[in-house]
């Protein structure tokens, strides 16, 4: 199977999704993630260029701990994702197409800032767009609308999973990879006295209580004809 993870920022399916990507990587499907904004805001000191290559490497080698077979970066600018701009719609397009995947995992339509939100429209456009034969400069389209999931938000705010994904053997994997983006976990540390690797240890712990294992993530599934399936499509 092909599954292809498409999150707004470079660290944010590390935190919604990234234990259930190693779990795919280890039952040896293929996973591909995307990150549609660059992350350029998301630091007071360093300034947004220098902070766009530093993120652009930093998922790059969180994706490898994961096991993603590629890496794909949009480069929008933080606070700008619009998923009504059709230049940046196409440019995922081309993504899907590329990858070919047999599910997606993006932002809920419930999640905390406009950035998030956007992406998950923009998923769900781009989704269908990539199966219309010549929409797009490259044509080619990919044949299957496919499913999506919705991970979890930020501290598990206003969402209740109607899926669960036990993680608890590929936790440390989750928390190697979020550890690579030490330009974010850093400065919540020495500066905003986040543990940003504790907080999401213990929102992976808390939705192990609900489904009765040690560690879990969740996933809501977009309910829309023709995505719906028969099958367990999460690992």
């Amino acid at each position: 199977m092909r599954v292809l993870a498409v999150g707004c920022h470079p660290d944010d399916l590390e935190i919604g999704c990234g234990g259930t990507l190693a779990k795919f990587a280890l039952k040896k499907h293929d996973v591909f993630t995307c990150h549609v904004a660059n992350g350029n805001m998301g630091h007071a000191v360093i300034m947004p260029e220098e902070l766009r290559e530093i993120r652009t490497a930093e998922a790059e080698e969180s994706g490898r701990i994961l096991g993603a077979g590629r890496v794909f970066n949009i480069d929008v600018p933080d606070l700008t994702v619009d998923s009504r701009d059709e230049g940046t719609v196409k440019k995922l397009i081309e993504v899907i197409r590329d990858v070919r995947p047999d599910l997606i995992i993006t932002h809920s339509p419930e999640d905390y800032m406009k950035d998030h939100v956007e992406t998950g429209r923009m998923v769900f456009d781009a989704s269908f767009s990539s199966s219309v034969p010549h929409y797009g400069a490259n044509g080619g389209a990919f044949g299957k609308i496919v499913p999506i999931y919705y991970m979890d938000t930020l501290a598990g705010v206003g969402f209740l999973p109607e899926e669960y994904v036990d993680i608890t053997e590929t936790l440390q994997t989750k928390l190697k990879a979020l550890e690579k983006h030490e330009s974010q976990v850093k400065w919540m540390r020495d500066h905003d006295g986040i543990d940003f690797l504790d907080f999401v240890r213990t929102v992976s712990k808390f939705r192990g209580l609900q489904c009765g294992v040690e560690y879990a993530e969740g996933f809501r599934f977009c309910r829309t004809w023709p995505r719906q399936s028969t099958e367990r499509l999460l690992p």
